[in-house]
């Protein structure tokens, strides 16, 4: 026997929310997952009519859903927003050029302006040739710091007022774990965060507008919505640390759907013993990007593949900023040190 929908108690349910339990027909499932994101944009205040905002566009399903939903929640709602697309191009054969051209096909299907920039041109090196330097071990790092300084470079050109990004329940819960597994205070107390405030010359703000929506919740929303995505993982991230958080979060998930929520609260409700040293947000000495030593992390990731030391920027060398900074060459010891092995 069908099971009829139980918020309109009329259509065929055709799905059972990973979130609440409920079974829902599509249409049903479609306005909450909606409203859901509609209610976290209001309650955080996230956004005030007349900005311009710039939508991370990946290709990927969260990316793809995000734009769909912003554009859709503001004419709904008139929240008065001029939306943008912003890709970045780490320079990924065979995966970030195909996820591309999805974002240029979605720019076409929401009509939205799209400004897309690449690693090539702002760093000078692309993935594929930071990989071959540095192997597939702590290849992440260099992504995820270059991408989020790109981003902030990419939304600069545009002159938007925020970014919003595809990050949701699960991603935030991931990190909260990770925090947590690498005794990272001052991560874990801001990695919670629905908004950042802006840190400085050259960072945007940005927000999370579905922060609280499950990355389930996001797969069946595309996929009945009929979205136009790219679902291939990075051919790079197979040793990822956030990996194995995902694989933990998602058994915790099997045996107790709420862990993902219940993880995040968790993380909101951290309060840091007075004490405890934190460090002190200044400005990178070269670039003047935000940092709480004298170079940020990628001016130091840079320094290390320019000078053929790619583990300069990984783990903790912070006593030889001055001697970058100074331009005085490394001991030799040092350069053994920070030389990368043959992979």
């Amino acid at each position: 026997m069908p099971v009829l929908c139980s918020s309109c108690s009329e259509k065929r349910a055709v799905l059972k929310r990973p979130k609440t339990g409920h079974s829902l027909c599509k249409a049903c499932f479609f306005w909450a997952f909606e409203e859901e994101v509609h209610q976290t944009i209001v309650a955080a205040k996230l956004f005030k009519p007349g900005e311009t905002v710039g939508i991370a566009a990946s290709g990927g399903k969260d990316s793809t859903v995000l734009a769909h939903v912003m554009k859709l929640l503001n004419e709904r709602y008139s929240y008065g927003l001029e939306l943008m697309l912003i890709s970045v191009d780490e320079g990924i054969t065979g995966y970030r050029d195909d996820s591309l051209e999805t974002v240029k096909r979605n720019q076409q299907q929401y009509e939205l302006p799209l400004k897309i920039v690449s690693y090539e041109e702002l760093y000078g090196w692309t993935m594929d040739a930071i990989v071959k330097q540095v192997g597939l071990k702590n290849n992440c790092t260099f992504c995820g710091v270059f991408r989020r300084q790109a981003l902030d470079r990419g939304a600069i050109m545009l002159k938007v007022d925020k970014i919003c990004t595809g990050h949701n329940a699960d991603d935030v819960a991931e990190t909260v774990l990770m925090n947590v597994l690498r005794g990272d205070i001052a991560r874990l107390r801001r990695c919670t965060a629905i908004s950042t405030a802006s840190e400085g010359d050259g960072v945007v703000p940005r927000c999370k507008p579905l922060k609280y929506a499950y990355e389930k919740e996001i797969v069946l929303y595309a996929y009945f919505k009929k979205l136009d995505y790219f679902s291939t993982e990075c051919i790079y991230s197979p040793n990822a640390y956030r990996g194995y958080a995902r694989t933990f979060l998602k058994d915790l998930e099997s045996i107790r759907p709420s862990s993902i929520m219940d993880i995040i609260h968790s993380g909101e409700n951290l309060s840091v013993r007075e004490g405890v040293k934190m460090p002190v947000q200044g400005t990178c000495n070269r670039c003047g990007y935000i940092s709480s030593q004298a170079l940020c992390k990628s001016c130091v990731l840079l320094e290390g593949l320019n000078r053929g030391l790619p583990k300069l920027g990984i783990g903790k060398h912070h006593r030889l900023h001055e001697k970058i900074l100074s331009q005085q060459p490394l001991t030799e010891s040092e350069e053994r040190k920070l030389k990368s092995v043959d992979f």
